[in-house]
């Protein structure tokens, strides 16, 4: 069940961080508030996951996944430029967030 929150939790991140772009600077009203409420509830789900999994691992694939899918929606999304050295850079987060997990993570 923890990895169900920190999924849970990085899909709220997400739509959070995408909120907060929508917002143009908390200008907007509804991006803002749906900003606010998928960050409390992305967090409320990060704690669940962490009752169970190591802090280390939780997080470094929270904001790791987090980091890549932002990048890819950035892309997408809001026309935003994509370089070699965005896609090496977003790679060896990837290998990073491997290496925790085969590092010493039991699922």
């Amino acid at each position: 069940m923890e990895w169900i929150f920190l999924a849970v939790a990085i899909v709220l991140e997400l739509a959070g961080t995408t909120l907060m772009k929508m917002s143009d600077g908390l200008t907007k009203l509804l991006p803002s508030a749906g900003m606010f409420i998928a960050f409390i509830l992305c967090f409320g789900s990060l704690a669940l996951a962490l009752k169970k999994i190591p802090v280390s691992a939780a997080y470094a694939i929270w904001s790791g996944v987090g980091i890549v899918a932002i990048a890819v929606i950035g892309v997408l999304f809001f026309k935003e430029n994509v370089n070699a050295i965005k896609v090496v850079s977003i790679l060896l987060i990837v290998a990073g967030v491997v290496g925790l997990n085969l590092g010493g993570v039991a699922h």
